[in-house]
Order: C-alpha cells, then sequence, then structure tokens
C-alpha cells in the first residue's frame, strides 16, 4: 500500500476524480467528502461525489451539497463516471460492501483507488492510504491530506465548515475519549479559516421536524428498555412504527445515545426494522467492546464505544439473540 503522500505528483496535472462513501452518509461522511471535493476544485481537477443512498436532511446545507450525485436514480451517470475516473478517493469506510451496489463498480474501476478512512481493519482494495484508526473522524484525516501534501493555505471557509462537521459529529461535539488536544488546535485554526461553530451546530443539532421529535418522544417514553442486570439500555422499533411516524432519513440519528446517557448504563443498542434487513446501532462507555459484539454476532463492526450491524432475522429474534449475548458479557459489563 503506497503512502497518500505519492499522490502529490500525481495531482500535479488535471485529473478526473470519484469521491465516494458509505451508506446512509452521516456528517463525517459528508463532511470530510465535500472538503476533500473543495480541495480539488481548487487544484484544478474535475470531481465528483457519488454517495451510495440518500442522507439526512439536517446535513444537506453543506458547501457543495446540491453538485452531490446520489446513485439511487443515478445509476448510469454515476457508473459512467467511476469507469471514466482516473483517482477514486474512498472516505469514511473500511470494505466495498459499505457502498452497496457501487462497490462493484468502484472494485472493477481501472483508476487507483485512495483510502482516507479511520475504521478498524480495513479490506485492501486501494492503492493508496491515509488511515489511523486514532483519528476522531475521517475530516480530521482530510485535514492531515491537505496540510500534509502542503496546502493548508487552500483551506477556506468551505473546506473548514465541511471540516469542523465532520469532526463535531464523529466526536459528539467534542465529548469523546478521541478528542485530543491535537483535534482542539485543528477546530481552532478551522474556525480562523471560518468555520461559524455555532452556527454548524445549529444548523446539524438544532434543526428537527416535528414528526422526528414525536418520535423520539415515543422512542424514549414506549420503547426505551432498561437491564440493570446487564448495565445496558436499548429500544427496539418495528417497520410499522417506522411507518407510524413517517420517519426518513437522519431521523433515528442519535437516538441510541439517549439511553447510553441513563445513569449507571454502559452499553446501548437501537435496534431497527427496515424491512429487508435489521439495522443494530451500538455506543459504549469505558473499554467495553460495542465493536467486539457487532462483528462476533451481527455481521458488523467499527469502533470500541461506537459500532454497527445487521441482521436478517425478525426484530423479535434479534432482540432475543441480543439479550443472551447480553449474558455472556454479564461480568465485563459490571466490572
Amino acid at each position: 500500500m503506497e503512502s497518500y503522500t505519492l499522490l502529490k505528483p500525481v495531482l500535479r496535472k488535471h485529473r478526473r476524480i470519484v469521491i465516494t462513501t458509505h451508506h446512509k452518509p452521516d456528517g463525517d461522511a459528508m463532511g470530510s467528502s465535500l472538503a476533500l471535493y473543495h480541495y480539488l476544485l481548487k487544484k484544478g481537477h474535475t470531481v465528483h461525489v457519488i454517495t451510495p443512498s440518500d442522507y439526512p436532511y439536517f446535513l444537506h446545507w453543506l458547501p457543495g451539497n446540491a453538485e452531490v450525485l446520489v446513485y439511487p436514480g443515478n445509476e448510469q451517470q454515476a457508473e459512467k463516471l467511476i469507469a471514466e475516473a482516473e483517482l477514486i478517493f474512498c472516505l469514511d469506510f473500511n470494505n466495498l460492501k459499505r457502498i452497496n451496489e457501487l462497490g462493484k463498480h468502484v472494485r472493477n474501476a481501472e483508476a487507483p483507488r485512495v483510502l482516507i478512512d479511520h475504521h478498524l481493519d480495513p479490506e485492501n482494495f486501494d492503492q493508496y492510504r491515509l488511515w489511523n484508526a486514532q483519528a476522531c473522524a475521517t475530516a480530521e484525516l482530510v485535514y492531515e491530506f491537505i496540510t500534509g501534501l502542503g496546502d493548508g493555505e487552500l483551506i477556506d471557509k468551505a473546506i473548514s465548515t465541511c471540516i469542523y462537521t465532520g469532526i463535531m459529529t464523529d466526536t459528539g461535539s467534542f465529548r469523546f475519549p478521541s478528542t485530543t488536544a491535537s483535534v482542539h488546535r485543528i477546530i481552532a485554526r478551522l474556525i480562523d479559516a471560518g468555520a461559524e461553530n455555532s452556527r454548524i451546530h445549529e444548523l446539524i443539532y438544532d434543526t428537527s421536524s416535528e414528526t422526528r421529535l414525536r418520535f423520539l418522544g415515543y422512542c424514549l417514553s414506549e420503547k426505551l428498555e432498561v437491564l440493570h442486570e446487564y448495565r445496558t439500555g436499548f429500544i427496539a422499533i418495528s417497520r410499522q412504527e417506522l411507518e407510524r411516524f413517517q420517519v426518513s432519513t437522519g431521523d433515528t440519528e442519535g437516538i441510541v445515545n439517549y439511553a447510553l446517557s441513563i445513569y449507571n448504563i454502559k452499553f446501548a443498542a437501537l435496534i431497527i426494522d427496515r424491512s429487508d434487513v435489521v439495522k443494530l446501532s451500538f455506543r459504549s462507555k469505558g473499554e467495553f467492546p460495542a465493536n467486539e459484539i457487532a462483528k462476533r454476532y451481527f455481521e458488523g463492526g467499527g469502533h470500541r464505544n461506537a459500532a454497527g450491524g445487521q441482521s436478517k432475522d425478525p426484530l423479535e429474534k434479534v432482540v432475543t439473540k441480543f439479550k443472551q449475548v447480553l449474558e455472556e458479557y454479564k461480568e465485563l459489563l459490571n466490572q
């Protein structure tokens, strides 16, 4: 695997570039992708951001959002751009399965692939790599990418806004352990470059639909289950409940953190029946390995304190399995 720094001479010449990120992109996925997009445009390249699915409405304000190509509904155009690309940047995912149908097209493309990511155990599909599992966000690595190539002076308001968004969302507004002193120094530079921190926070966290708030209230009052013997809280949502509250992309974002915020709770899960598959989102505190449970039992993975998985079993069966798994971790959960 070649270091990303070897791309410096490659990027001196005009290139056709595609940037893609994972299914149902979050703040870090879109923030890092659009930051890189603006940077590469300033370097004189032709750049397209392609997402494998839609993404939350509260990210649509990001600079460059109007130019993002969502793969479903634009398949032919996206596949043509990938086939003709001279470089493909893969951001915030470690396995081509994470980009659904786009994966086979990216894998079969002639263009070299550049991985920029902070998730554990990356698949070896890339030719160039900037990977660090200790990074707080992929957006932090995009900052490192730009400055590492000697182009820190190109970080303007649009780029700093996108990077700030990615770091802010993936660190839980700078409260997770991954928020190091170095991260705070990067944030200071981003604010100096034009990122409006209070406005970004408002647009991300204080922009909810009425239906989302009613759905959140329902989750907390009717669906939250607390298993004190396992120091675990979880919320399981059926497809009928999603339809009842007209839940759209992004409406479930962050709900799992409410279960984790309960006093003496160490592990939390949000389990949602998405019709074709049941999705699980895990959060934990301290040293408890949420990613281990995701990987061993639910075809997933992630970080120690933030992970996810899935199952093709019915929702009720998944909930039963989840509770059975907790019994295996009872001693660790109660340490």
